[in-house]
């Protein structure tokens, strides 16, 4: 009797194709069912095909067991591939497999596909995570921001009115001591009054209630009618008019109501800080040397309090001098940006649809720029000569031209610039 007839007549007994067959059954069964049964199945039948293997075998077959598994590997490497042979048709369980991937790829894009979908707005969900961290970090942060500025400030009038005061008085001519106490006063006031007015004014926010206001979009997060130049602040949970850009050192946005107290208070701090830089300059030599003569031996004999304005005064020039370097800087940025008639968030826009209407072989206009000098008026209120003495020089509480909700050019103002439309 010959191996194939040994293992067919043997009762309980399957061959090697019969086993593999039904292991790939499994398989497909699989997709339905528990993934420990389907390995229990699989055992079960590579058992199977190891006894049938062993039966012909021992039955005297002229084949070995080394081609029967190879046999048997070859089925289920024909079997599990999941392309057809070449010019052929796949497979009954092949059609099977790609119907049901087919199905369920469907299945999840129709769960969150959007035609609006696009790669920045699945960047935006991945880093949904981040953003809200750093959101709500830059919030519960703001309020140390400002009491790190009112401290800094403080520390530095103390010094000055401990230390360097003294100092003015006793050695200064007259004109030099009325040139300080004046200057240094008024930029004082300027900045406390344009600080406090910038962190406590509202921005501005767009009406939450259905109203005639012309809008220009929808705004996704707060679901109501966002007005021209109106913006999102995810740090404030809120739509901004005319917004700029979230202050962290003010806990505030800076949007169309408190733009002007932001940047005045830039101006004055910088030209406060600059002040104290290049008065303190002789005295931060003479304190520095000191500093360093200390460790000299013998030490010269400095008493407790000259040792301490040898420190304040030295603290007091690093720290306004960094101050003036690091808040320069923005103040230019931002003046550039009035001038352009321009805010932070819009100039990255700007730039964009300059760049979409350059390939299309158009010029983009700023519709909200209306000359260089008027631009500078909508921002500081200004409508008579006067204004800029009233205005701009001393602490004024007065409203802006627009509401910030429709924006037109103002009246008062005359167009010079050519560029504009």
């Amino acid at each position: 009797m010959s191996s194939c007839e040994c293992c067919h007549s043997t009762v309980g007994i399957i061959s090697p194709k019969e086993s593999v067959i039904m292991m790939i059954s499994s398989a497909i069964w699989m997709t339905a069912h528990s993934k420990l049964f389907f390995l229990v199945v699989v055992v079960f039948h590579l058992l199977l095909c190891c006894v049938s293997v062993r039966v012909c075998v021992e039955g005297g077959g002229m084949r070995s067991w080394r081609w029967q598994f190879s046999r048997m590997m070859r089925l289920c490497l024909r079997w599990c591939r999941l392309c057809p042979k070449r010019g052929g048709r796949p497979s009954k369980p092949q059609r099977k497999l790609r119907e049901l991937w087919s199905y369920w790829k469907l299945l999840l894009n129709s769960l969150y596909f959007n035609s609006l979908t696009n790669s920045d707005t699945c960047l935006d969900c991945v880093f949904e995570p981040v953003y809200w961290i750093v959101d709500n970090v830059t919030r519960w942060f703001g309020v140390v921001f400002v009491c790190l500025v009112i401290a800094l400030t403080s520390s530095v009038l103390v010094i000055v009115y401990l230390c360097l005061l003294p100092v003015i008085l006793n050695t200064y001519p007259l004109q030099w001591i009325v040139w300080h106490l004046t200057y240094g006063h008024w930029v004082l006031m300027m900045v406390l009054f344009h600080y406090y007015k910038a962190t406590t004014t509202s921005p501005g926010h767009p009406p939450q209630v259905k109203s005639d206001t012309p809008s220009v979009s929808i705004c996704k997060k707060c679901i109501v009618p966002k007005p021209a130049r109106t913006h999102h602040c995810s740090i404030c949970n809120t739509c901004i008019l005319k917004m700029d850009h979230h202050c962290p050192w003010l806990n505030n946005c800076v949007g169309h109501f408190n733009h002007r107290y932001f940047f005045s208070f830039c101006l004055y701090m910088t030209m406060g800080c600059m002040y104290c830089s290049v008065s303190c300059k002789d005295m931060f030599i003479e304190a520095y040397n000191a500093v360093e003569s200390y460790y000299e031996t013998p030490p010269p004999l400095f008493s407790f309090r000259e040792k301490m304005v040898h420190k304040s005064v030295i603290f007091i020039w690093v720290l306004t001098s960094s101050v003036a370097v690091a808040l320069g800087g923005l103040t230019l940025w931002h003046a550039i940006l009035i001038t352009l008639g321009e805010t932070s968030v819009e100039r990255h826009i700007n730039k964009k649809e300059v760049r979409r209407l350059k390939e299309k072989g158009k010029v983009f206009r700023n519709p909200y720029h209306y000359g260089k000098i008027n631009n500078w008026k909508v921002l500081f209120g200004v409508e008579e000569t006067s204004h800029w003495l009233t205005r701009v020089l001393l602490p004024s509480s007065h409203t802006p031209h627009e509401d910030g909700l429709v924006w037109e050019f103002p009246q008062a103002l005359t167009r010079r610039d050519p560029m504009t439309i």
